[in-house]
C-alpha cells in the first residue's frame, strides 16, 4: 500500500529534487499552535457531539501542541470578531432547509464578501476548515451553507488547511466524519499547511473557477490536456525567449564537439568525460516555471489539468470514457525529458532537450518513481486550498492507480524502462505509455506494459517530416519498423492520431496501409489543441478540427479499412473518438475499458496473456453516439462560457 503523504515513509533517503536545485520535503518537528476554536451550529446536537469529538482528538493527538483548545457555539460567537481572529477556525456546520442558528452568520458572511467597500484580503489572517453535515435527500440543498461559507472565507483572502467535508445522514456520517477529521488533524501536523496563503482571486467575481485559474503559475499542459488559450498567450513571450536559450545551448554544446580536433603530428591525452546531466540550470528554470518538478537529472512530473478538474467533480479525461482511469488516481510523469523530434504541434514549444543518443547520465528507476511519488503527492497537496475540491476524492488523490508515461520527451529513450513500469506493477500502478516511433529496438524489448501507444503524426514520409520535425535522418524507416514491432506485441496496443486541419487530415489512404502494418487494439484520433504562438510553428486556430470534422474523418478511415475496425467510444470534450478492433466488441456491447486487479494479477503469474484477458465492460455513457458524449452523467459538468454549472445527467435530458 502506498503512503498517503511521502513525509510518512520510513526511509531516510528523499528523491524529491535533483542535483539540479529543490529542497527536501521532509519534516517531523512536533507542531505547536496557539489557539484552535471548533466553532458549530446544531439544531439537533449532532455538531456539537461531533465537534466535542474532535476536540478530544486533538487533545491526544501526540504531534501537536495547541495551546488553547476552545468549543464555540456560533450563535454564541461575535461575526465582527472573525475580522482579527487569527486563531484556526474549524466550522463543524449542519444544513437544513428551515431557520436555523447558522442563518445569521451566513447572512453576514455573504454581506461582507460582496460589500465593495471591504479589503479583499480582509481576513488573510485567519486559517480555516469547514465540514457540513447534511441530509443528500435535500438534492441540490444539500449542504450548501456549509459550501457557500467556505467559498467567501476563501474569497474573502483566508487560507484554507484542508478541503470542505461533506457528511451526509443518509450514509454513515459518522464514519465520514471520522476520516475528514483524521486527515484534518493530520495537515495540522505539517507546519506548512499553517502558512498563511491569502488566495489570489478576482474580488468581484463570484465564479469558482476564477479562484483557481488566478493563481501565480501557469500550465502549460500535457499531451492529454484540454489547455486554455489565454494562458497561452500569457506564456507565449516567454515559452519562445525558453525555445532561443535551448538553441544557444546546444549550439555551444556543437561548437565546443567541433574544437575537439588535433593537428597532424601531435599527441593529446584522451581524458575521458564524465556524462553530462540532462537538466541544466536553464532547463531547469524554464521547465518549474512551467508547471514542472524536475526528479534526478532526466526526469519530470507534472499535474495535469484534468487532476484538478476530478478533484473538483467535474469530469474526467478521455481516458475515463475509453479505459475507465479516474484522473486524480493518475500520475503524470517521463523518465526522461529528450526527444529525437520537434513536433509542430508540441505543447512545450520545445524547450526540452533534444537527442538521438543517450549521452546523458542515468539515475536509477526506483530513485525516479521514488521521486516523482513524492513531488506529485507534494502538488496534489498543494490543491486542497482550491474551491470545491471534494475531501473524498482528495484522500482518494493519495494513492496512485495509474501512470501516464506522456508528460513530455520519450519516455522509451530511458534506458531502464523495463525496470522502471515492473516497480509501477509491482506497487498496483497500471502504466500507459506513449512513444514517438523513432526508436523500433525499444519497442521490440519492451516487456509488459498495460497499455502501450505510438504516435501516428501523419500517413506520409513528407507529412511526417513536415509535422514531427525528426531528428533522425532515417525517421521514416525508424518509424516503419516500430509499428511492425508494435504488431509483435501481445498487450494492448495504440495508434495515436492529432488531427491538424491542411496537415494530415486528407490522408486516409495513407493511414489505412499503416494501420494495417501495426494492426493496432485501438486508434485515439484527436484533433489538435492549439496552444497560442510561440515561433515554434505556424500553426493558428484554422488548424484546429471541429468534432464533427473528428468524427467524419474517423467514419472515412472505419470505412476505407473495411472491416476489423468500428468506433467504439468517445470524449466530445476533447474533440477525442476512439476506434476499437471489433475483438472488443462481446454480444454487440463493447470492452474497452481494463480490468485492472486482473492485469495485475496476470503480471504476478508470470504466464503469458493477451489483451483480451484483462478486457472490461465499457459503459453506456461512454460508447460512441451516446446522449453525453462520453462525459459520466455522475460528474458535474461545468460551462465557463456562460459562469454557471449545469449537472450533466439534467442537461441529457433537455
Amino acid at each position: 500500500m502506498l503512503a498517503l503523504d511521502p513525509s510518512l515513509t520510513s526511509d531516510d533517503s528523499c528523491a524529491c529534487s535533483g542535483s539540479v536545485g529543490g529542497s527536501c520535503c521532509k519534516q517531523v518537528n512536533k507542531n505547536e499552535i496557539d489557539s484552535v476554536k471548533l466553532i458549530y451550529s446544531t439544531l439537533t446536537g449532532t455538531a456539537k457531539t461531533l465537534a466535542g469529538d474532535l476536540e478530544q482528538r486533538l487533545k491526544a493527538e501526540q504531534n501537536i501542541v495547541i495551546k488553547q483548545l476552545q468549543l464555540v457555539d456560533i450563535t454564541e460567537y461575535d461575526n465582527d470578531d472573525l475580522l482579527t481572529e487569527t486563531s484556526v477556525c474549524v466550522f463543524l456546520l449542519s444544513s437544513y432547509n428551515v431557520e436555523g442558528p447558522l442563518d445569521w452568520f451566513t447572512k453576514w458572511l455573504r454581506d461582507l464578501r460582496y460589500d465593495w467597500r471591504v479589503d479583499r484580503l480582509a481576513l488573510q489572517k485567519l486559517r480555516y476548515a469547514v465540514c457540513g453535515l447534511g441530509d443528500s435527500a435535500y438534492g441540490d440543498e444539500f449542504n450548501v451553507a456549509a459550501q457557500q461559507i467556505d467559498k467567501w472565507l476563501g474569497q474573502l483572502g483566508a487560507t484554507r488547511i484542508y478541503p470542505l467535508g461533506a457528511c451526509d445522514k443518509n450514509a454513515d456520517q459518522k464514519a465520514q466524519f471520522d476520516e475528514w477529521a483524521r486527515q484534518f488533524i493530520h495537515e495540522l501536523q505539517d507546519k506548512q499547511s499553517l502558512e498563511f496563503s491569502p488566495s489570489q482571486v478576482e474580488y468581484g467575481s463570484d465564479a469558482e473557477e476564477e479562484e483557481s485559474e488566478e493563481s501565480g503559475e501557469i500550465d502549460v499542459g500535457s499531451g492529454d490536456e484540454m489547455l486554455d488559450l489565454e494562458d497561452m498567450g500569457k506564456m507565449a513571450s516567454k515559452l519562445k525567449a525558453a525555445k532561443e536559450n535551448r538553441e544557444r545551448e546546444e549550439q555551444e554544446f556543437e561548437v565546443a564537439q567541433a574544437k575537439a580536433k588535433r593537428t597532424i603530428g601531435t599527441t593529446v591525452e584522451k581524458k575521458k568525460s564524465e556524462p553530462r546531466e540532462m537538466v541544466s540550470p536553464m532547463l531547469y528554470k524554464n521547465l518549474t516555471k512551467q508547471g514542472y518538478r524536475i526528479v534526478g537529472s532526466h526526469s519530470g512530473v507534472k499535474i495535469c489539468r484534468w487532476t484538478k478538474s476530478a478533484l473538483r467533480g467535474r469530469g474526467f479525461c478521455y481516458k475515463h470514457s475509453f479505459y475507465g482511469i479516474q484522473s486524480h488516481l493518475c500520475m503524470e510523469t517521463t523518465p526522461s525529458l529528450a526527444c529525437a523530434n520537434k513536433c509542430v504541434f508540441c505543447w512545450r514549444h520545445h524547450t526540452n532537450p533534444v537527442g538521438t543518443t543517450w549521452r546523458w547520465k542515468v539515475d536509477d528507476p526506483k530513485f525516479i518513481l521514488d521521486g516523482a511519488m513524492e513531488n506529485h503527492y507534494k502538488m496534489i497537496k498543494q490543491l486542497k486550498g482550491v474551491p470545491g475540491v471534494k475531501a473524498d476524492r482528495f484522500q482518494e488523490a493519495f494513492t496512485i492507480k495509474h501512470c501516464a508515461l506522456s508528460l513530455v520527451g520519450e519516455p522509451i529513450f530511458y534506458p531502464h524502462i523495463n525496470e522502471f513500469c515492473k516497480l509501477l506493477h509491482e506497487n498496483n500502478i497500471s502504466s500507459f505509455l506513449v512513444t514517438n516511433a523513432q526508436f523500433p529496438e525499444k519497442i521490440a524489448e519492451m516487456e509488459l506494459v498495460t497499455q502501450l501507444y505510438v504516435s501516428i503524426d501523419a500517413g506520409t514520409k513528407e507529412g511526417l517530416k513536415k509535422i514531427d520535425r525528426p531528428l533522425f535522418r532515417d525517421f521514416w524507416e525508424r518509424f516503419l519498423d516500430s509499428l511492425e514491432a508494435l504488431a509483435d506485441k501481445g498487450q494492448r496496443t495504440v495508434y495515436r492520431l492529432t488531427l491538424v486541419k491542411d496537415h494530415n487530415t486528407e490522408e486516409i489512404d495513407n493511414y489505412v496501409e499503416l494501420v494495417r502494418r501495426g494492426r493496432p487494439s485501438f486508434i485515439e484520433v484527436k484533433g489538435v489543441t492549439y496552444c497560442g504562438y510561440s515561433g515554434a510553428s505556424n500553426l493558428t486556430m484554422a488548424n484546429v478540427p471541429y468534432h464533427h470534422e473528428v468524427v467524419d474523418f474517423c467514419q472515412k478511415l472505419v470505412n476505407k479499412l473495411g472491416g476489423g475496425y468500428e468506433l467504439a467510444a468517445e470524449h466530445a470534450h476533447s474533440c477525442s473518438i476512439l476506434i476499437a478492433k471489433t475483438d472488443f466488441k462481446i454480444n454487440g456491447e463493447w470492452y474497452t475499458h481494463i480490468d485492472y486487479p486482473k492485469f495485475f494479477e496476470l503480471v504476478r503469474s508470470g504466464k503469458p496473456f493477451t489483451s483480451l484477458d484483462y478486457m472490461a465492460k465499457t459503459p453506456d455513457w461512454a460508447v460512441f453516439g451516446a446522449e453525453a458524449g462520453g462525459f459520466d452523467p455522475e460528474e458535474t459538468r461545468f460551462y465557463r462560457k456562460n459562469r454557471k454549472t449545469i449537472d450533466a445527467q439534467a442537461s441529457q435530458q433537455k
